[in-house]
């Protein structure tokens, strides 16, 4: 991971809105929090514009689900499940009063921890898809990968949010998949390499 200054984040408080979906211009609460930086409209429309064909009957984690934006999203476009995982015990609490709140409590479920014990701990997910957006300040991408394996279903994808200049680096076994940036953040969706390859060799085989 780059070791540039990364910009602050500011306390965040109001609201967020699924923008897409069977929930789509639900607010969610954005309870005023340091390090809490929901990701932007912009950003998640650019996002699911890249998982449109990725999301149908996806399982999700979402591991520093603050807001439920992203977790949350991705269920309103047709992920089948998303576990979401979030340390603050306040904003945990908000969460399972949003999904009690959209009748979503069969399809999304909510662990309140730290995102890294989780992964140590928590029997193994099978995750199609998962949000890596933790506080910028704690430097956690390096730690989460590392841990991820065990929880990833085969041709997983994963998505990274991190500070414009500071994009983390991620070990051997993932591939580039789309990029881009705003002024403050860098964002980013990969897929696992093992999947990318397979499906390379398949297609070079002759019909």
């Amino acid at each position: 991971m780059s070791r540039g200054r990364s910009p602050a984040r500011p306390a965040a408080a109001g609201q967020v809105r699924i923008i897409g979906g069977r929930w789509r211009n639900t607010r969610l609460q954005v309870p005023q929090r340091d390090g809490l930086r929901p990701t932007s409209d912009r950003v998640r429309e650019t996002l699911f514009n890249w998982l449109m064909p990725k999301l149908a009957g996806a399982r999700v984690l979402d591991l520093f689900a603050g807001s439920g934006a992203l977790g949350l999203e991705a269920v309103s476009r047709g992920a089948a499940s998303a576990q979401l995982v979030e340390k603050d015990a306040g904003l945990a609490s908000a969460l399972r009063g949003t999904v009690q709140r959209l009748h979503a409590d069969a399809q999304v479920q909510v662990a309140s921890g730290d995102a890294v014990h989780w992964l140590d701990t928590a029997a193994p997910a099978a995750a199609d898809i998962v949000f890596l957006d933790p506080p910028f300040a704690a430097g956690l991408w390096e730690q989460v990968v590392a841990r991820l394996p065990r929880h990833l279903a085969d041709g997983a994808w994963l998505y990274v949010e991190a500070p414009a200049g500071a994009v983390p680096r991620l070990p051997a076994g993932w591939v580039l998949h789309r990029e881009g940036a705003t002024r403050d953040v860098a964002y980013a969706l990969y897929r696992h390499a093992a999947a990318t390859l397979r499906g390379n060799m398949n297609a070079a085989e002759p019909a």
